[in-house]
C-alpha cells in the first residue's frame, strides 16, 4: 500500500535534511506505527505521503502510483486526522459531517452511527467552538473514516482523550484493520503503538533507527529475566531469576513451593525503553 525508498527531503528555510534517506513498506491490512519524539521526521513524512509537501527526493509509491503523479482522485482513497483538529468551528459536529460527506463521489457512512459510537450523538447540533479538545479530535477522527478509506493516516490518535474514549478509538482502528484497511500512526506514545501496531519504526533526527514488531523488539532488548514478587514474614519481596534453566533452578522452584506468590513476569523492555537504548534520546 506504501512504499517509500531513499527519501529525502530539505525545508527551504532549514540548514540541514528532515530526511535523510529513508525507506520501508506498509502492506495491506496492517497497522504500522512510526514514532519518534517531536522534530524527529514524522509529521514531515506523513505530509510528503498525503501530498501537502511535494519537493521530495527518492521514491514515495501510494496504492502502486507514485504520488506526483496522483490528482485529486488520490483523497478519495485516504482518510487523515492530525493531532490539531481541522473542523469548522461555527458549524455543529452534525454540520461538519455532512459537509465532509459533500466532497466525496464515493457513498459516505452515517454520520449519527459514527457520533453515537464515539459518545457524540448527545452533541450533534452543538457548535464545536463549544466542544472540549476531546470531543473534537473524536469528532475529527470520524471526519477521517467517513468516505471508508483504503488507508487511514492517524496523528497521535489518542491525545487528549480520557481512557474510555481512548478504548473506542483503539477498538475501531483493530476493526479497520480486520476490514483489509491500512492504517499509518505517528505518535510518541510508546503505550499505543505497542498495543495497536503490528511493526513500528523508530526514527529520529530524519533517519529511521530500526523497523520491527513491538514483540520482537521488547524479546531481544529485554533482559531475559523473570521478577517473582512474594510474601515474605507478611511483607512483599522480589527476587529475579535468568530465564535460561528456569524449569531447573533450584531457588525459583523452592520459592514457588514454600512461599505465597503474588505475581511472576517477563522482565520485557518497554518500547520507549528501546527507542532511548537505541537512540540515545528521550521521548520529548
Amino acid at each position: 500500500m506504501i512504499k517509500v525508498e531513499d527519501l529525502n527531503y530539505k525545508y527551504s528555510k532549514m540548514s540541514k535534511e528532515a530526511l535523510k534517506g529513508i525507506s520501508f513498506s506498509v502492506s495491506k491490512g496492517e497497522v504500522f506505527g512510526f514514532l519518534g519524539p517531536s522534530g524527529a521526521g514524522k509529521t514531515t513524512t506523513q505530509k510528503i505521503i498525503i501530498g501537502l509537501l511535494r519537493s521530495y527526493i527518492g521514491s514515495v509509491r501510494v496504492l502502486e502510483k507514485e504520488r506526483k503523479e496522483w490528482g485529486n482522485d488520490f483523497f478519495e482513497r485516504i482518510g487523515v486526522a492530525f493531532e490539531f483538529p481541522n473542523l469548522y468551528l461555527k458549524f455543529s459536529a452534525l454540520e461538519n459531517l455532512k459537509l465532509i460527506c459533500s466532497y466525496y463521489k464515493s457513498k459516505t457512512r452515517e454520520p449519527r452511527e459514527l457520533l453515537e459510537r464515539l459518545g457524540l450523538l448527545a452533541d450533534a447540533d452543538k457548535r464545536v467552538e463549544n466542544f472540549s479538545k476531546g470531543m473534537k479530535m473524536r469528532l475529527n477522527f470520524i471526519r477521517s473514516i467517513i468516505h471508508n478509506p483504503e488507508i487511514i493516516f492517524l496523528d497521535e490518535p489518542t491525545s487528549g482523550l480520557d481512557p474510555v474514549n481512548a478504548k473506542i478509538i483503539k477498538d475501531m482502528i483493530i476493526e479497520m484493520k480486520s476490514e483489509g484497511k491500512t492504517v499509518f500512526i505517528t505518535t510518541h506514545n510508546m503505550t499505543v503503538a505497542d498495543q495497536l501496531c503490528d511493526r513500528v519504526a523508530f526514527i529520529d533526527n530524519g533517519e529511521i533507527k530500526l523497523i520491527d514488531t513491538p514483540k520482537n523488539l521488547k524479546k531481544q532488548y529485554g533482559n531475559k529475566m523473570v521478577s517473582v514478587e512474594y510474601l515474605k514474614n507478611g511483607e512483599e519481596a522480589c527476587e529475579a531469576f535468568e530465564m535460561k534453566g528456569l524449569e531447573r533452578n533450584n531457588g525459583f522452584i523452592q520459592l514457588l513451593e514454600a512461599k505465597e506468590i503474588l505475581s511472576i513476569h517477563s522482565q520485557e523492555a518497554t518500547l520507549e525503553d528501546i527507542f532511548i537504548k537505541v537512540t540515545g534520546r528521550d521521548l520529548v
